[in-house]
C-alpha cells in the first residue's frame, strides 16, 4: 500500500512539475518577440544567369486564408492534424499514442507533428536531427501559438509547404497543377493537392497520376472520419480523369532543395549577414546554380540509381573559380533530406591516390618509376603485418610504371609508394591541395582508408583540376537585401599551392585510366568510357567495401559522384558502372558546346613515346603511348 501511495504522489508531483515548466515556457514565449509569418523565409535564390530559381515565402502568390478553397482547409486539417483547432501546438495524446506504437513495432511507423510544428520546421529550421534543433522547434512552436490565431498559422502553413516540382504554397501549386486560383479548386483537385506534401515527387499528378489518386482517396477517408465528407460524396470521387496543367516558369528540378540547403548552410556561415535578416527580413542570394546541368544530373541519377536502398551524391564545379554549379545530396529529397554531398563522411578509396602520386612526383619519382605488382605482405615493428590486395586479386606479377599503376588502380604499387615516401607525405600533399580535415597517417591511407566528406575531397581535387591553384569552393556569389543593397560579395583569392609541372604530369597520367595502350593483363579501370567521351578528361574511380566513387575533370569542369548505402551495407557491383554513367551523361552534356581544351604544358615538360607497361623505349608501336617528364628526369636511351 505504501508503494502505491508513493507512486501516486510521485505521479502527482511529476505532473505538477511538467505543468509548471510548460506554463513557464508559454509565459516566456508570450513576452518574447513574436516570429513573423509572411515575411519569414523571404529568401530568393538566383542562378548564374541571375534568373530566379527559388522564392521561399517571398513569392508574390501568398494568399489570404479566406481566398483558399474550404475543401483545401478541411482536407489539410483532416489528414495532417485533426485536433489543430483544439490543441496549443502539441497534440499530447497523439504524441503518447505514436510513442507506444513505435515502441511496439520497434521502428518509426507514426509521427506526432502538428501543423504548427511542421510550419516552424519548414520555415525556420534545417532538418538536422539534433536535440538543440528539437528544443528550438518546440520553443518556436510555443511562440507561434501564443502570438497568432489558428487561422493565421494555417494561412502561413498553406502558403509555404512543398507541393513538389518547385511549388511552395497552395497558390503556386494550384496554378501549376490545375491552372486556376486556389479559391476555385474543386473537391477532387483540393484533395489531390493536399495529398502531395507527404511525398511531393511520388504523389503529384504529373509524375504519378494513379498514385496521386490513391493518396487522394486516403485524404478523403480522413475527411469522412472528421465529418467534412459523406460516404456518398466519397463514392463519387474520381469518376473521370482529372485534367492537369503542369507548367511553371522557374525551376522544375526535384533535387534543387539539396542545393538550396547547401546554399543556406553557406549563408549561415557568413558572419557579416545578421541571422535575424536571414530568418525574417528577406534576402536575395545570387549563386553559381545551373538548372540545365542540375536537371541533366538528376535525370541520369533517376535512370541509374533504381534500388530504393541505394543512395547517391554528386557535385559539379567550375575549377577556374571553385563555384559549385550543381549538387545532389541524395536520390529523392522528399524521402530523405539528409545532404550526403555536404554532410556525410565516407571512406574515399582509390580516389585518394592522385594526391599520393603528386607527392611522388615532387619527391623525384617519375611516371616511369616502377614497382613490382605482386601479392605482398608488409612487416612493421612488433611483427605487425599489412597485406593489401588488388581488386579481384589481379596482379601483373612484374614491374609496372606509375602510369600503369594509375591505369589499373594497383593497390600494391600505391602502398609501396606510400611507405617509400613516408606515411606523412600523403597527409601533407592533401593539406597542400586544400583538404582541411585532419587525417592520421597509416599504411592503408594510400588506399583511401579514411572517411571524408564529398565537398572536402572535392576541394582538394579542385586544386589539381585548376592546374595547381587553390580556390575555395563556394555556392554564393552575392547577397542583397530586398531593396538591392549588397550585403556580401564573394571575392576570388587564388593561391598557387602546387607545382604546375607536376600537376600537368599527374593530369596526363589520369588519362591512362581509359587509354587502350594500357590493355595488358587487365584493362584500365575506366576503359568502358573510352567510346562515350568526346573531351579529354583526367578520370579516377574508387571502391571500398561499401562505397563507389568516381571523379573526372578538365580545365572547364570537375564532377564527383558517390553511391552506397547509408547503413554501410554492400552495394551491387553494377553501381560502379552506374555512377560512371551519371558522371559521363552530366559532364558531356555540360561541355557539349565547349571546345576540347586541356592544360598547357610549360617549356619544362617533354613528351616521349614509350611502352605503356614497362616505360621503356621501344620500336614496336604496340602498347606505345606518350609519357611526360620534367626536363632532366626523363629516362635515357640505352
Amino acid at each position: 500500500m505504501k508503494r502505491v501511495n508513493f507512486i501516486i504522489k510521485l505521479t502527482i508531483f511529476l505532473f505538477i512539475c511538467v505543468t509548471i515548466v510548460i506554463s513557464g515556457l508559454y509565459t516566456y514565449a508570450y513576452f518574447s518577440d513574436e516570429i513573423t509569418l509572411n515575411s519569414a523565409n523571404r529568401v530568393q535564390i538566383y542562378d548564374y544567369k541571375n534568373d530566379i530559381v527559388y522564392q521561399g515565402s517571398g513569392d508574390r502568390k501568398w494568399v489570404k486564408l479566406n481566398d483558399i478553397s474550404d475543401y483545401v482547409k478541411e482536407a489539410i486539417v483532416s489528414v495532417e492534424d485533426k485536433n489543430f483547432y483544439k490543441h496549443n501546438g502539441f497534440d499530447y495524446l497523439r504524441i503518447i499514442k505514436s510513442f507506444f506504437n513505435n515502441f511496439k513495432e520497434q521502428k518509426i511507423i507514426a509521427g506526432a507533428s502538428t501543423i504548427s510544428m511542421q510550419y516552424v520546421k519548414n520555415m525556420y529550421l534545417d532538418f538536422d536531427q539534433t536535440w538543440e534543433r528539437k528544443i528550438e522547434e518546440a520553443f518556436l512552436t510555443i511562440n507561434l501559438e501564443t502570438h497568432y490565431t489558428k487561422d493565421e498559422i494555417l494561412e502561413g502553413y498553406l502558403n509555404t509547404i512543398n507541393f513538389g516540382r518547385g511549388n511552395f504554397g497552395i497558390e503556386s501549386a494550384s496554378q501549376y497543377y490545375f491552372n486556376k486560383k486556389s479559391s476555385d479548386l474543386t473537391l477532387e483537385e483540393a484533395i489531390i493537392l493536399v495529398g502531395i506534401p507527404r511525398s511531393p515527387e511520388n504523389y503529384n499528378p504529373i509524375s504519378n497520376y494513379d498514385l496521386s489518386i490513391s493518396r487522394g482517396k486516403n485524404v478523403a477517408k480522413s475527411m469522412i472520419k472528421n465529418k467534412y465528407l459523406t460516404k456518398e460524396e466519397y463514392n463519387n470521387l474520381f469518376q473521370n480523369q482529372l485534367i492537369t496543367y503542369g507548367k511553371k516558369e522557374i525551376n522544375n528540378s526535384q533535387t534543387f532543395m539539396y542545393y538550396h540547403d547547401a546554399v543556406m548552410q553557406e549563408l549561415n556561415s557568413i558572419k557579416t549577414i545578421p541571422k535575424s535578416l536571414i530568418k525574417y527580413g528577406g534576402i536575395k542570394i545570387f549563386t553559381n546554380y545551373n538548372l540545365d546541368i542540375q536537371t541533366k544530373m538528376e535525370t541520369s541519377i533517376t535512370e541509374n540509381i533504381t534500388d530504393e536502398n541505394v543512395q547517391t551524391a554528386s557535385v559539379v564545379i567550375d575549377p577556374k573559380t571553385g563555384g559549385i554549379t550543381a549538387l545532389s545530396g541524395g536520390v529523392d529529397y522528399t524521402i530523405s533530406q539528409y545532404n550526403r554531398a555536404s554532410k556525410a563522411e565516407r571512406q574515399v578509396g582509390s580516389i585518394i591516390k592522385p594526391f599520393l602520386y603528386y607527392a611522388a612526383l615532387e619527391n623525384n619519382m617519375t611516371s616511369t618509376s616502377t614497382f613490382k605488382s605482386e601479392v605482398t605482405s608488409f612487416v612493421f615493428a612488433d611483427n605487425e603485418t599489412y597485406s593489401p590486395t588488388n581488386y579481384a586479386n589481379s596482379y601483373a606479377n612484374k614491374e609496372i610504371t606509375m602510369a600503369a599503376a594509375i591505369a589499373y588502380s594497383d593497390n600494391i604499387y600505391a602502398v609501396k609508394t606510400h611507405l617509400f615516401l613516408g606515411e606523412n607525405t600523403l597527409v601533407d600533399s592533401l593539406k597542400l591541395a586544400g583538404l582541411e580535415k585532419n587525417i592520421k597517417p597509416n599504411p592503408s591511407l594510400a588506399l583511401g582508408a579514411t572517411e571524408l566528406n564529398m565537398l572536402d575531397i572535392a576541394q582538394a581535387y579542385n586544386t589539381i583540376a585548376n592546374y595547381g591553384t587553390y580556390n575555395k569552393l563556394f555556392f554564393i556569389n552575392k547577397v542583397e537585401d530586398l531593396e538591392g543593397n549588397i550585403l556580401y560579395e564573394h571575392k576570388l583569392e587564388p593561391d598557387e599551392v602546387l607545382n604546375k609541372d607536376y600537376v600537368y604530369i599527374l593530369n596526363e597520367m589520369l588519362t591512362t585510366t581509359y587509354n587502350p595502350s594500357f590493355i595488358d593483363y587487365m584493362s584500365p579501370t575506366v576503359y568502358s568510357l573510352n567510346s562515350r567521351i568526346t573531351k579529354k578528361y583526367a578520370l579516377k574511380s574508387g571502391t571500398t567495401d561499401y562505397d563507389y566513387w568516381f571523379v573526372g575533370y578538365n580545365p572547364n569542369l570537375l564532377m564527383l559522384v558517390w553511391s552506397g548505402n547509408d547503413n554501410n551495407k554492400s552495394v551491387d557491383k553494377s553501381y560502379s558502372s552506374k555512377i560512371k554513367s551519371i558522371w559521363c551523361d552530366t559532364s558531356e552534356y555540360a561541355l557539349k558546346n565547349m571546345e576540347n581544351t586541356w592544360y598547357e604544358p610549360s617549356e619544362n615538360i617533354i613528351a616521349l613515346p614509350l611502352n605503356a607497361i614497362t616505360g621503356n623505349y621501344t620500336t614496336n608501336n604496340k602498347n606505345t603511348t606518350l609519357f611526360y617528364f620534367k626536363k632532366g628526369s626523363e629516362p635515357l636511351k640505352e
